[in-house]
């Protein structure tokens, strides 16, 4: 009696062929009728019984529906009026590289602030503490 048995793999190991004599035995998948869905008879005009028994015709053959191509969006660089930390009151948000600016915190200062876009909250804030915007 065995005690601990290898695995086939293992015990195959250095061995050319793993026990299928010849080398074009075992090549590619022809031994067991192609991958995939080929064999299913897909392209002919024979359509196997028991694959349209199991899944039905339509789950099976075909393509259905489509893919739209997807438009590549940039993402902007963003500022919460609460990073607004700098040392002048005059700001441009544009030359510093930012896209937009966001109403999340508290201005500390009352900025001018000049930028190409930014929320309603974020002017409501700015505006509020003093300061002004000008968008490009």
């Amino acid at each position: 009696m065995t005690v601990n048995k290898r695995k086939k793999s293992v015990r195959f190991r250095g061995s050319k062929t793993h026990g299928w004599g010849s080398m074009k035995k075992h090549r590619g998948a022809g031994n067991r009728g192609g991958r995939g869905m080929a064999g299913s008879g897909k392209r002919a005009d024979t359509k196997k019984p028991t694959i349209i028994k199991l899944y039905g015709y339509q789950k099976y053959f075909g393509k259905r529906g489509f893919n739209r191509p997807q438009k590549v969006r940039e993402e902007l660089k963003i500022i919460n009026v609460g990073d607004l930390n700098f040392e002048k009151k005059e700001v441009n948000l544009a030359e510093l590289g930012y896209d937009k600016l966001l109403g999340k915190g508290k201005p500390d200062k009352a900025y001018a602030v000049t930028v190409k876009s930014c929320s309603n909250l974020a002017k409501e804030k700015i505006e509020k503490a003093g300061g002004s915007i000008t968008n490009l």
